[in-house]
């Protein structure tokens, strides 16, 4: 039968269901707006629905690797609550997510949503475990890596931080060590760009402007500003630049020398929840207005 795209939107606003989760209660339903109703509560859509605009922002990060070690995922799955991030559902489903995207070649997130396991999708598994457990998940961002080379990957503090290195050299067991310890690195120092040349002239303005205040400030005289600021820069370039920072496990060395032959073609790092905004609760307001 048709249904009509008012009826759709119609229960829609009953139920905050996805437009195509509606779509398919009238299908399944023959348009009956109740039972479609019973039947997006049934599959748990409704009560995932209702927890979509609550904030997640904790959660893991996952990573996979194939077996031949020239592809790697990276995926960040939220919860609401690290508690939750605890949970053998949630981990193995994250861990779904990255071994999915390791061998599909897809590059957004509603792709990923779309795929199907053992005859349902990835979003209805998604909505399944979220009425399940009673949080809202999100599936933020992922990655997938290849090199003709070889990749690596870096977990810190069990998926707070994860980190992927697509590698330009012969992986030999003397370049796989290198390259896992620079993923290390990466994960702890959380450098800017890779290189040096590859600072855009905007930030480059921009540090170039905030060093200059503030030598004008201490006195310094403008005709050796300039000259200073080279010093400034090359400063800048060892805090924020991969190849030029210090390397965390030995600071006698540069990343760049660490590595000799061995070069980085490009690195991936999430943070877990970075430039998400986390509600600030008030837990004994939330108490009261409870009892209330």
């Amino acid at each position: 039968m048709s249904i009509s795209a008012k009826i759709v939107m119609e229960l829609r606003a009953k139920t905050n269901a996805g437009m195509m989760d509606c779509k398919k209660a009238l299908l399944e339903t023959d348009g009956d707006m109740e039972a479609a109703i019973i039947w997006l509560r049934e599959k748990g859509i409704s009560k995932a629905a209702k927890k979509a605009d609550r904030i997640a922002a904790e959660g893991l990060v996952f990573t996979a690797v194939s077996a031949d070690e020239q592809t790697a995922a990276i995926v960040e799955f939220n919860s609401e609550t690290d508690f939750v991030a605890k949970n053998k559902e949630f981990i193995e489903f994250g861990q779904l997510l990255a071994d999915t995207i390791l061998v599909n070649d897809i590059h957004t997130v509603e792709e990923l949503k779309a795929i199907e396991i053992e005859a349902t999708t990835i979003e209805s598994k998604l909505t399944g475990l979220i009425a399940k457990i009673g949080e809202n998940m999100n599936i933020r961002r992922f990655e997938r890596i290849t090199s003709e080379d070889f990749v690596t990957s870096y977990v810190h503090m069990g998926g707070q931080i994860c980190v992927v290195l697509k590698m330009n050299g012969e992986a030999t067991d003397d370049n796989k060590l290198k390259a896992k310890d620079v993923a290390m690195h990466v994960a702890a120092m959380a450098p800017e760009f890779l290189d040096k040349t590859l600072v855009t002239p905007e930030v480059l303005e921009r540090e170039k402007g905030i060093a200059r205040v503030q030598l004008q400030e201490e006195g310094k005289p403008e005709a050796i500003i300039e000259k200073i600021l080279i010093g400034k820069m090359n400063k800048y370039y060892e805090e924020n630049c991969l190849l030029q920072q210090k390397f965390v496990k030995d600071d006698k060395i540069t990343v760049g020398e660490y590595l000799g032959k061995l070069k980085v073609d490009s690195y991936t790092r999430y943070k877990l929840g970075e430039g998400i905004e986390k509600k600030s609760e008030d837990f004994a307001a939330e108490v009261a207005a409870q009892m209330k």
